[in-house]
């Protein structure tokens, strides 16, 4: 719904919330003004249109605060007689802020505030399915990432990838070490030299001389 007033010599087309600047006003800031001259009320395809006003309609403002308006220059000249008056203006101005539109005892702020709370309404309602949106999501993520983590796992063990033994554990399936295969080496030395050295202390036996042996005498 809007309307258009009549006020300071002035037409201004209004609606709930309006806020404009009108020539001064008697009343101070803060306080509520009405405008009776209203000359057309609109509300969606009908109309009211005034002659010269409306009927039963009214306007009501607050006052925020006084104002003024730009500089304007004023400037006389005279030719040949050396006159010229120049002169600044600015007018001052009401701010005001359109807080009601009546017709007919229908008021413009109450349909402004049902519309306003089935906004807000609305907006919570976007708000919580979002809300959920989102938390579906991060739930799907989270199963997404276990199951890729379970995929690697059964390709890895599928591959025949060796595990990594424990450390301070031998793996029993594994060649032995350098230092078993050095080991058996020398045991297997020190036998062979063990063995030569005992064969070496052995006395050898001596090759008996056949002309000192005794002869043997027949009877």
């Amino acid at each position: 719904m809007y309307a258009v007033i009549e006020t300071g010599g002035k037409q201004y087309r209004v609606e709930v919330g309006t806020e404009l600047e009108i020539e001064l006003l008697e009343e101070g800031a803060g306080e509520t003004v009405a405008f009776e001259r209203v000359l057309l009320v609109a509300d969606g395809d009908a109309a009211s249109i005034g002659r010269p006003v409306v009927a039963n309609a009214s306007v009501s403002a607050e006052i925020l605060r006084r104002d003024r308006g730009e500089k304007l220059i004023s400037f006389k000249y005279r030719p040949k007689a050396r006159r010229r008056v120049k002169k600044g203006h600015r007018q001052e101005l009401s701010v005001v802020r359109i807080s009601d539109i009546v017709l007919d005892g229908k008021s413009a702020a109450a349909d402004h505030a049902k519309a306003e709370e089935a906004r807000k309404t609305e907006r919570q309602r976007l708000e919580e399915a979002a809300r959920k949106q989102a938390e579906q999501d991060a739930a799907l993520a989270a199963k997404l990432a276990t199951d890729k983590a379970k995929t690697e796992k059964s390709t890895a063990k599928a591959a025949g990838k060796p595990s990594k033994p424990p450390r301070g554990k031998a793996d029993a399936s594994k060649p032995a070490t350098k230092a078993s295969s050095r080991t058996a080496k020398a045991d297997t030395t020190g036998a062979a030299d063990k063995a030569k050295t005992t064969a070496r202390a052995k006395p050898r036996p001596r090759a008996t001389d056949a002309k000192s042996a005794p002869k043997k005498t027949q009877k």
